[in-house]
């Protein structure tokens, strides 16, 4: 089912039968994508230091501080010292050598499309290229690394979080591998702002190696997209703008995991339980995983972006003719919004060519039955999931000449920490609390069990959500006019803007492309600008609304939470800390049954949705953000988001917590199973 797109080769097959040694010790040539001759670490940082543009910012900074000039440049000398990387071939073998053992331990497969990777070598033959692959996992720059090193690739510069580089000889290790540190917080540091601005764009100018950034940010602990951090786009973005290079090539790249190394880690930290620190201690205590199977992985190198080609007509670059290119120039709007649009875009191409596992399938089954299902009832609808995203268009990592059976007897072996078997029922492998627990001890195993789970739903719901959020709109709709119904989907894509990724500015083309699909499958009909849904395709949109339906009680308790409060203003942490009490008080009484409510990702997402939809004012004052409610407009926002609750109830006369059902009629292939009759 991958051949759909591209094949997929595995890297691993080879390394298990010849030496590790000799692939380490290969020979490796660089590919230069220009005739600008290579430079070395020690002129590019000198290269920095002495640059015009962070002069003029050591200027304004002394006038700022009082501080003499020659400590200002001292501090930016010591910025760059801990900031930089120092690339060296010999680290890089030494590294793959070492990666080519773990990543044979942990995985089964390695798949990557060479069709990508011969784009990306032509890419960066043509222009500066800019790396930008999701972020799931400390396993991903990893082995970007070790794929470019085997197909003797230039190894990317990576940015790469500061607490790695404290990590006693692992911290020199990355960063002689290629790694730069940047701080977690960087505030208003107008310094640290501009040497990092001024090393990433002299990376880019001289070509010294492709730049790798997170787009997101962070590692994503939902393992859901998050929504992109614009402050290292407009650094690599500005070069172009400024006319120092003729064209960037950015290369949105899709790392899928079957299996998460950090699984359980992640479902702690949304809860609020803090990071351990990464140090090599903590590094070495945890090679007990090397113990596990963590499935395949795959890696898609996607069509390189052409920047010049995104800006055509986009962007007017005659406004950086107006003052010098060494001086700083706030971004106009135009520019934020390109940013912030070509942002977007990579995030929904890396999403794009994820590849879903029949596991990923499996667990947005198992959201919708938290009380545990039969082995044979959840294989059934499991396929017909399968079925339903293929037709979606997504990619599934679904053996062909495997018998279903074994498919999902595979994944449920392979997340034995997940789920567990009792009999012919499937049930969330929580963890028991002790004997004399509290209460809130079996609520708190109960979550990081569901939230393991979701994490693995997440993986898929990009694939279901616009359908999802039109299905949505369809129950709350009073008619059937295409226009209300537009209208509440218009609605809903925007209180969810941070749960999905949706391009700014598409709401119709993405309106028009879920009610194709849906038409496609044979779910609704659309005529004289009605859109109504036929007898058999109730099931697939009361399926669908159930698979974001746990955010939509989320942010019912949340909004509910935020009117019960008779404080004027609040600080993020306060809400934090308040609504987790809230809802496990909730839980506790069985009138809450959502444990996504209890993720802090959701409750920031709420946040910044009210935010967005002007029911809460944001202000700053005395380095602390606050939230001003107005509580009418959050009412209001709550009451269009009832009303889906009771309609799907009185059409299906049943909770609608449940899944679907009656399954779909659906257009699929010769070979595909028949439709499966879904019950609670």
């Amino acid at each position: 089912m991958l051949s759909r797109r591209e094949d997929f080769r595995d890297i691993l097959e080879e390394r298990r039968t010849s030496s590790d040694l000799s692939h380490a010790l290969k020979s490796f040539t660089r590919v230069s994508s220009r005739a600008s001759p290579p430079c070395s670490v020690s002129t590019l940082n000198k290269t920095v230091l002495e640059s015009q543009h962070l002069h003029y910012i050591m200027q304004e900074v002394s006038k700022d501080t009082g501080e003499p000039l020659e400590a200002i440049r001292e501090e930016a000398a010591g910025i760059l010292e801990e900031m930089s990387q120092n690339l060296q071939l010999g680290y890089i073998r030494f590294l793959g050598f070492i990666l080519s053992k773990v990543f044979k331990r942990l995985f089964r497969k390695i798949n990557v499309n060479e069709e990508g990777l011969q784009r990306l070598q032509q890419a960066m033959q043509e222009s500066p290229v800019v790396l930008m692959p999701n972020h799931r996992s400390y396993v991903d720059f990893l082995v970007l690394s070790y794929l470019l090193f085997t197909y003797d690739l230039s190894i990317p510069v990576i940015a790469a979080g500061i607490p790695l580089m404290g990590m006693q000889l692992i911290g020199e290790i990355l960063r002689r591998s290629g790694a730069f540190f940047i701080r977690r917080s960087i505030g208003t540091d107008k310094l640290y702002w501009a040497v990092l601005s001024e090393y990433v764009k002299t990376i880019l100018r001289k070509d010294f190696a492709p730049v790798e950034f997170y787009v997101e940010g962070l590692r994503s602990r939902t393992l859901k997209s998050l929504p992109p951090k614009l402050g290292m786009m407009h650094m690599v973005l500005e070069p172009f703008f400024k006319g120092e290079v003729y064209d960037i090539s950015l290369v949105p790249i899709s790392i899928s995991y079957d299996r998460v190394v950090e699984e359980s880690l992640l479902a702690y930290e949304i809860l609020g339980v803090p990071k351990p620190k990464e140090t090599t201690m903590g590094l070495l205590k945890a090679r007990k995983v090397m113990d596990e199977d963590y499935g395949n992985m795959h890696v898609c190198f996607g069509h390189p972006l052409s920047v010049r080609d995104l800006a055509k007509g986009k962007v007017n670059r005659k406004q950086y003719n107006l003052i010098p290119r060494d001086l700083p120039m706030k971004p106009s709007e135009s520019i934020h919004a390109f940013a912030n649009t070509t942002a977007h875009l990579v995030l929904r191409l890396q999403q794009d060519n994820m590849v879903l596992s029949p596991w990923s399938l499996m667990a947005t089954i198992l959201m919708q039955n938290l009380g545990g299902i039969n082995l044979k009832l959840l294989t059934k609808q499991t396929v017909w999931l399968k079925w339903l995203v293929l037709d979606f268009g997504a990619l599934v990592d679904w053996p062909v000449q495997v018998a279903d059976s074994e498919v999902m007897s595979s994944g449920l072996s392979l997340h034995h920490s997940v789920v567990r078997c009792e009999g012919d029922q499937v049930l969330l492998a929580e963890q028991k609390p002790q004997r004399g627990a509290a209460p809130e001890e079996a609520v708190f195993r109960r979550a990081v069990a569901v939230l393991m789970c979701a994490s693995y739903r997440n993986q898929a719901l990009h694939v279901l959500a616009s359908p999802a959020m039109l299905s949505v709109a369809l129950s709350l709709a009073a008619a059937s006019s295409r226009a209300d119904i537009y209208n509440l989907y218009a609605f809903l894509r925007e209180m969810f803007y941070n749960e999905f990724i949706f391009i700014p500015d598409r709401t119709g083309q993405d309106f028009e492309e879920a009610c194709s699909l849906l038409q496609k499958c044979g779910t609704v009909q659309i005529i004289n600008q009605n859109i109504m849904v036929t007898d058999k395709g109730l099931s697939v949109t009361s399926f669908l609304t159930a698979a974001v339906e746990p955010f939509i009680d989320a942010y019912q308790v949340i909004f509910r939470y935020i009117c019960s409060r008779s404080v004027q203003e609040f600080t993020e942490k306060q809400f934090i800390s308040g609504i987790r009490t809230f809802t496990l008080n909730l839980i506790l009484t069985g009138e809450v049954k959502s444990y996504d409510v209890l993720s802090s990702e959701t409750q920031k997402n709420a946040l910044a949705s009210l935010v967005r939809l002007n029911a809460l004012t944001k202000k700053k004052r005395e380095e602390q953000t606050y939230f001003s409610p107005n509580k009418a407009a959050i009412g209001r926002t709550a009451d269009i988001l009832g009303k889906k609750n009771s309609k799907i109830m009185c059409r299906l006369g049943r909770n609608s917590s449940c899944c679907v059902t009656e399954a779909p009629v659906m257009p699929v292939e010769q070979d595909s199973p028949a439709p499966i009759t879904f019950i609670s």
